[in-house]
């Protein structure tokens, strides 16, 4: 059987998957997220289901360069990886009130 081939997006999604084991990884990065994310430690585990949510670690990691740069280091990939799955999971669904 061949194996099933990852959309983009799904490829995306592994990579930002990996960007939060990586925050997650040390505490003062991860209690900046927290900080920056509303969420509590407690809750991390289940938003990582969110698409939304991913986007958003993406875009905590690419904030800084250099963080970006040794998450890339850290995973063995490019750091271009890091923002073509940014860009792969698009822009976030807002939800917001229509008068």
């Amino acid at each position: 059987m061949k194996p099933r081939k990852q959309s983009p997006k799904q490829a995306a999604e592994i990579v930002a998957i990996q960007a939060l084991s990586f925050v997650a990884s040390d505490t003062t990065r991860l209690g900046r997220f927290l900080a920056e994310s509303g969420i509590g430690p407690e809750t991390l585990r289940a938003s990582a289901a969110d698409p939304r949510f991913l986007t958003g670690v993406l875009d905590f990691v690419l904030r800084d360069e250099a963080t970006a740069k040794e998450f890339a280091a850290s995973a063995g990939f490019e750091p271009r990886t890091v923002s073509a799955a940014r860009e792969a999971l698009g822009e976030p669904d807002w939800e917001r009130d229509v008068p």
